[in-house]
């Protein structure tokens, strides 16, 4: 086959492939997927969390607490007289924690003594718990700042020396990249590259599968490069919505531009057609493709950094994390698009990706050749007789 040919027939291919998906935009189906999964997320974060209070010490001191907490975005008070009320209804589920203001508490913060403000929390809700743990630490040093001041300024400090004494280093907030125990937190990002990888898989195990199935036998290599090149505009398209339009309409941080995701999802993509076509030459069967890609889904999800740190991980879970294209996907993705890394950082990911997608594709090829051969056959049949022998 001549060059010229072979660019014809890829040509044709990729062009019949393409204009069947745009014919028949099934893959439209992951848009509303998207939207009915990530409505969860429109809030970005927890919002006026029904919290009960008692207050056992009715004092100015207790009173500003209970303001102070009241006053804040995740918490709404609830005022209760019973310990045993309280604690009913967070274990109906109707609060999430419960918080008692101890006798004598203004006492105790204008002693100097040492203080416990009992807190009880629902554990099964981790993320409401960590955000009022969050809210009633800020608030109390905030009174305990306020009463230490007035202290000091009754001895006869001014304002001026009070505040240093009390705030001797004054801190400042700057956004940086952690790749640690926090980075499990940014669920949404990993959930869209979860998406994007399954429903391409899909795809490609597809166009893998029909063009196997061809009456004039199995094509060539042009005929697969095109049939599956074509896949790869629609799923940019889907990149783009998925990680810069459905963010800008939920509200969240973005800091990559378009052309940032499209490089980044670049070789994401070709790394998932590689697996795709590893996939369909292991099994070749319709209903073992679907049935192994619903079972795997949702342990892929759990070991690709999104819901648990890898640095928390088995080493050997880790291994196996590493050979998945959405583990390096999220971390490139994420890090760029939400918590502002470099472009430049996350170069050895985009490598790794792309590794990924020629070993793969390299695989899948000979694995098939082995089978149309038959030579993957005698191979297993060799390897039955020596272990009965």
């Amino acid at each position: 086959m001549t060059t010229r040919q072979w660019l014809q027939t890829y040509w044709k291919t990729f062009s019949k492939v393409l204009t069947g998906m745009l014919d028949k935009p099934m893959w439209m189906m992951l848009l509303l997927s998207l939207c009915v999964m990530s409505t969860v997320y429109a809030n970005r974060t927890v919002w006026d969390l029904p919290v009960a209070v008692i207050d056992q010490d009715h004092s100015s001191a207790s009173r500003l607490l209970i303001r102070q907490l009241d006053a804040t975005s995740k918490i709404k008070i609830n005022s209760y007289d019973s310990v045993d009320e309280a604690q009913q209804d967070l274990a109906w589920r109707k609060l999430f924690a419960v918080i008692i203001m101890p006798v004598d508490l203004e006492k105790k913060i204008l002693a100097g003594q040492d203080m416990v403000i009992p807190v009880y929390g629902d554990a099964t809700n981790r993320l409401a718990n960590g955000q009022i743990q969050q809210d009633v630490v800020a608030a109390y040093q905030s009174i305990l700042m306020q009463y230490n001041t007035e202290i000091l300024m009754r001895s006869g400090f001014t304002a001026k020396q009070a505040n240093v004494l009390i705030t001797p280093i004054v801190g400042q907030t700057l956004d940086l990249f952690n790749p640690g125990i926090s980075f499990a937190a940014i669920i949404f990002p990993g959930l869209l590259v979860m998406l994007l990888q399954h429903s391409l898989l899909i795809a490609s195990v597809r166009v893998n599968i029909t063009l196997n199935s061809a009456p004039d036998g199995k094509p060539g290599i042009p005929v697969f490069l095109g049939g599956l090149s074509a896949l790869i505009p629609i799923w940019l398209f889907l990149s783009i919505v998925l990680f810069v339009l459905w963010p800008w309409v939920l509200g969240y941080r973005q800091t990559a531009s378009i052309p940032e995701i499209i490089m980044l999802t670049f070789p994401f993509l070709l790394a998932v057609l590689g697996l795709g076509k590893l996939v369909t030459e292991c099994l070749r069967s319709v209903e073992m493709i679907y049935l192994t890609l619903s079972f795997i889904t949702m342990p892929v999800f759990y070991i690709s950094g999104t819901l648990w740190p890898l640095q928390a991980m088995p080493d050997w879970v880790r291994a196996i994390s590493s050979m998945l294209p959405s583990t390096w996907a999220t971390k490139a993705i994420a890090g760029v698009n939400q918590m502002g890394l470099p472009f430049s950082e996350v170069g050895s990911d985009m490598l790794m990706l792309l590794l990924l997608g020629a070993v793969y594709t390299v695989l899948g090829i000979g694995l098939g050749i082995l089978r149309d051969s038959g030579r993957l056959r005698s191979l297993l049949y060799r390897g039955k007789s020596l272990k009965n022998d």
